[in-house]
Protein backbone atom coordinates (compact mmCIF):
# COMPACT_ATOMS: atom_id res chain seq x y z
CA UNK A 1 0.00 0.00 0.00
CA UNK A 2 1.62 3.42 -0.98
CA UNK A 3 1.31 6.39 1.23
CA UNK A 4 -1.23 7.64 -0.69
CA UNK A 5 -3.48 5.01 0.08
CA UNK A 6 -3.70 5.05 3.37
CA UNK A 7 -6.03 6.94 5.37
CA UNK A 8 -4.54 9.75 7.72
CA UNK A 9 -4.72 9.10 11.62
CA UNK A 10 -6.28 11.83 14.04
CA UNK A 11 -4.97 15.33 13.78
CA UNK A 12 -4.49 15.40 17.83
CA UNK A 13 -3.13 16.82 20.25
CA UNK A 14 -1.13 19.50 18.06
CA UNK A 15 -2.78 19.36 14.65
CA UNK A 16 -1.11 17.65 11.85
CA UNK A 17 -1.69 16.32 8.53
CA UNK A 18 0.67 15.07 5.19
CA UNK A 19 0.02 18.37 3.84
CA UNK A 20 1.40 20.91 6.63
CA UNK A 21 4.13 17.56 7.32
CA UNK A 22 5.27 17.68 3.58
CA UNK A 23 5.35 21.76 3.58
CA UNK A 24 7.99 21.84 6.26
CA UNK A 25 10.17 19.07 4.59
CA UNK A 26 9.85 20.94 1.53
CA UNK A 27 10.72 24.01 2.97
CA UNK A 28 13.66 22.49 5.20
CA UNK A 29 15.24 21.22 1.69
CA UNK A 30 14.79 24.60 -0.17
CA UNK A 31 17.13 26.13 2.60
CA UNK A 32 19.61 23.50 2.95
CA UNK A 33 19.25 20.93 0.50
CA UNK A 34 18.13 16.71 1.04
CA UNK A 35 20.51 16.33 4.03
CA UNK A 36 18.45 19.05 5.82
CA UNK A 37 15.77 16.99 6.31
CA UNK A 38 14.91 14.33 8.85
CA UNK A 39 12.22 13.33 10.77
CA UNK A 40 13.13 15.15 13.82
CA UNK A 41 13.89 18.11 12.35
CA UNK A 42 10.27 17.82 10.20
CA UNK A 43 8.72 17.37 14.07
CA UNK A 44 10.56 20.09 15.51
CA UNK A 45 9.25 22.81 13.08
CA UNK A 46 5.98 21.94 13.47
CA UNK A 47 6.39 21.66 17.27
CA UNK A 48 5.68 17.80 17.36
CA UNK A 49 7.00 15.14 18.64
CA UNK A 50 9.49 12.55 16.36
CA UNK A 51 7.09 9.48 16.46
CA UNK A 52 3.77 11.29 15.21
CA UNK A 53 5.40 12.16 12.26
CA UNK A 54 6.05 8.24 11.59
CA UNK A 55 2.08 7.75 12.03
CA UNK A 56 2.03 9.53 8.45
CA UNK A 57 4.91 8.73 6.76
CA UNK A 58 6.58 5.17 7.47
CA UNK A 59 9.93 5.76 6.05
CA UNK A 60 12.25 8.89 4.65
CA UNK A 61 11.85 7.58 1.67
CA UNK A 62 8.24 8.16 1.71
CA UNK A 63 8.52 11.37 2.55
CA UNK A 64 10.78 12.42 -0.65
CA UNK A 65 8.13 10.60 -2.69
CA UNK A 66 5.44 12.73 -0.72
CA UNK A 67 8.01 16.27 -1.21
CA UNK A 68 8.38 15.09 -4.86
CA UNK A 69 4.66 14.95 -5.78
CA UNK A 70 4.10 18.16 -4.04
CA UNK A 71 6.71 19.98 -6.40
CA UNK A 72 5.39 18.34 -9.21
CA UNK A 73 1.74 20.17 -8.34
CA UNK A 74 4.11 23.14 -9.97
CA UNK A 75 4.63 21.21 -13.56
CA UNK A 76 1.53 20.15 -14.02
CA UNK A 77 0.45 22.00 -17.08
CA UNK A 78 -2.23 24.81 -16.48
CA UNK A 79 -3.29 24.70 -20.50
CA UNK A 80 -2.25 21.13 -21.76
CA UNK A 81 -0.60 21.33 -25.53
CA UNK A 82 -1.87 19.34 -28.40
CA UNK A 83 1.12 18.59 -30.18
CA UNK A 84 3.43 16.09 -28.60
CA UNK A 85 6.30 18.22 -29.22
CA UNK A 86 4.76 21.28 -27.35
CA UNK A 87 3.95 18.96 -24.17
CA UNK A 88 7.55 17.30 -24.30
CA UNK A 89 8.99 21.22 -24.24
CA UNK A 90 6.61 22.24 -21.89
CA UNK A 91 7.05 19.35 -19.27
CA UNK A 92 11.24 19.64 -19.84
CA UNK A 93 11.13 23.62 -19.43
CA UNK A 94 8.73 23.74 -16.24
CA UNK A 95 11.09 20.62 -14.73
CA UNK A 96 14.16 22.70 -15.31
CA UNK A 97 11.98 25.81 -13.57
CA UNK A 98 11.06 23.75 -10.70
CA UNK A 99 14.57 22.39 -9.98
CA UNK A 100 16.23 25.94 -9.77
CA UNK A 101 13.37 26.74 -7.56
CA UNK A 102 14.04 23.69 -5.17
CA UNK A 103 17.31 22.23 -6.40
CA UNK A 104 16.93 19.15 -4.02
CA UNK A 105 14.79 18.04 -6.90
CA UNK A 106 17.81 17.37 -9.09
CA UNK A 107 18.93 14.52 -6.79
CA UNK A 108 15.46 12.81 -6.62
CA UNK A 109 14.59 12.96 -10.62
CA UNK A 110 15.52 10.08 -12.51
CA UNK A 111 14.18 7.48 -10.34
CA UNK A 112 11.23 4.97 -10.07
CA UNK A 113 7.84 6.04 -12.00
CA UNK A 114 5.62 8.81 -9.82
CA UNK A 115 2.63 7.36 -8.16
CA UNK A 116 1.40 10.19 -6.53
CA UNK A 117 -1.75 12.04 -7.87
CA UNK A 118 0.57 15.32 -9.53
CA UNK A 119 3.18 12.54 -10.98
CA UNK A 120 0.44 10.33 -12.60
CA UNK A 121 -0.84 14.13 -13.82
CA UNK A 122 2.45 14.89 -15.49
CA UNK A 123 2.61 11.81 -16.89
CA UNK A 124 -0.79 11.70 -18.39
CA UNK A 125 -0.33 15.25 -19.76
CA UNK A 126 2.87 14.00 -21.16
CA UNK A 127 1.31 11.12 -22.82
CA UNK A 128 -1.88 12.10 -24.04
CA UNK A 129 -0.93 14.20 -27.12
CA UNK A 130 0.77 10.71 -28.14
CA UNK A 131 -3.34 9.52 -27.95
CA UNK A 132 -2.87 8.99 -32.41
CA UNK A 133 0.08 7.11 -32.43
CA UNK A 134 -0.32 3.61 -33.42
CA UNK A 135 3.29 2.18 -31.54
CA UNK A 136 2.81 2.46 -27.83
CA UNK A 137 6.32 1.17 -27.55
CA UNK A 138 8.17 3.82 -29.64
CA UNK A 139 5.68 6.37 -27.56
CA UNK A 140 7.44 5.36 -24.53
CA UNK A 141 10.88 5.28 -26.00
CA UNK A 142 10.48 8.96 -27.75
CA UNK A 143 9.74 10.25 -23.61
CA UNK A 144 12.09 8.20 -21.77
CA UNK A 145 14.31 9.99 -24.61
CA UNK A 146 13.29 13.73 -23.78
CA UNK A 147 12.88 12.90 -20.33
CA UNK A 148 16.99 11.14 -20.39
CA UNK A 149 18.09 14.50 -21.52
CA UNK A 150 16.39 17.21 -19.51
CA UNK A 151 17.07 15.47 -16.39
CA UNK A 152 20.79 14.87 -17.23
CA UNK A 153 20.97 18.88 -18.12
CA UNK A 154 19.29 20.02 -14.79
CA UNK A 155 21.56 18.04 -12.69
CA UNK A 156 24.67 19.15 -14.67
CA UNK A 157 23.10 22.68 -14.06
CA UNK A 158 22.33 22.22 -10.67
CA UNK A 159 25.59 21.05 -9.89
CA UNK A 160 27.29 23.94 -11.34
CA UNK A 161 25.27 26.20 -9.23
CA UNK A 162 25.98 24.14 -6.49
CA UNK A 163 30.15 24.45 -7.24
CA UNK A 164 29.42 28.13 -7.58
CA UNK A 165 28.41 28.66 -4.25
CA UNK A 166 30.71 26.11 -2.62
CA UNK A 167 33.99 27.53 -4.30
CA UNK A 168 32.96 31.08 -4.40
CA UNK A 169 33.78 31.39 -8.01
CA UNK A 170 30.93 32.37 -10.74
CA UNK A 171 31.71 30.00 -14.23
CA UNK A 172 33.66 33.43 -15.64
CA UNK A 173 35.57 33.41 -12.38
CA UNK A 174 36.10 29.83 -12.26
CA UNK A 175 37.07 29.88 -16.18
CA UNK A 176 39.90 33.03 -15.92
CA UNK A 177 40.96 31.01 -12.60
CA UNK A 178 42.18 27.84 -14.62
CA UNK A 179 43.21 29.63 -17.48
CA UNK A 180 46.65 29.68 -17.56
CA UNK A 181 46.72 25.87 -16.60
CA UNK A 182 44.56 25.11 -19.57
CA UNK A 183 46.26 27.30 -21.87
CA UNK A 184 49.58 25.48 -20.90
CA UNK A 185 47.57 21.86 -21.46
CA UNK A 186 46.51 22.50 -24.81
CA UNK A 187 49.87 24.27 -25.76
CA UNK A 188 51.42 21.06 -25.41
CA UNK A 189 49.18 19.96 -28.92
CA UNK A 190 47.80 16.54 -26.92
CA UNK A 191 44.32 17.62 -27.32
CA UNK A 192 43.25 19.21 -30.50
CA UNK A 193 40.07 18.75 -30.24
CA UNK A 194 39.45 20.16 -26.79
CA UNK A 195 41.41 23.13 -28.22
CA UNK A 196 39.25 23.72 -31.44
CA UNK A 197 36.50 24.27 -28.92
CA UNK A 198 38.04 26.25 -26.24
CA UNK A 199 39.44 28.60 -28.89
CA UNK A 200 36.46 28.80 -31.47
CA UNK A 201 33.40 27.76 -29.37
CA UNK A 202 30.55 30.03 -28.47
CA UNK A 203 30.50 30.50 -24.49
CA UNK A 204 26.28 30.40 -24.15
CA UNK A 205 24.57 30.78 -21.52
CA UNK A 206 22.29 27.31 -19.17
CA UNK A 207 18.98 27.86 -20.60
CA UNK A 208 20.49 28.80 -24.32
CA UNK A 209 22.37 25.23 -24.05
CA UNK A 210 19.35 23.58 -22.65
CA UNK A 211 16.84 25.00 -25.38
CA UNK A 212 19.54 24.22 -28.37
CA UNK A 213 19.62 20.64 -26.94
CA UNK A 214 16.32 20.19 -26.13
CA UNK A 215 15.34 21.26 -29.74
CA UNK A 216 17.75 18.76 -31.02
CA UNK A 217 16.74 16.04 -29.14
CA UNK A 218 12.65 16.90 -30.14
CA UNK A 219 13.90 16.92 -34.08
CA UNK A 220 15.92 12.88 -33.51
CA UNK A 221 12.50 11.69 -31.93
CA UNK A 222 10.10 13.55 -34.62
CA UNK A 223 12.08 11.84 -37.27
CA UNK A 224 11.58 8.46 -35.24
CA UNK A 225 7.95 8.99 -34.72
CA UNK A 226 7.69 9.77 -38.48
CA UNK A 227 8.67 6.40 -39.70
CA UNK A 228 6.60 4.25 -41.30
CA UNK A 229 5.56 0.99 -38.60
CA UNK A 230 8.28 -1.72 -39.35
Amino acid sequence: MTVWDRPEPPARPVPLDRKRIVAAAVALADEGGLEAVSVRKVAARLDAGPMRLYRFVSSMEELFDLMVDEVQGEIVPADQPEDWREALRALAQCTRRAALRHEWLADLLGGRPALGPNGLAVTEATLAPFGGHPDVDTVMRAVETVSAYFIGAIRREIANLRAERATGLSKHDWQRASGPHVTRMLATGRFPALARMVHDGTDVDAETSFTTGLDWVLDAVAAKLAEPPA
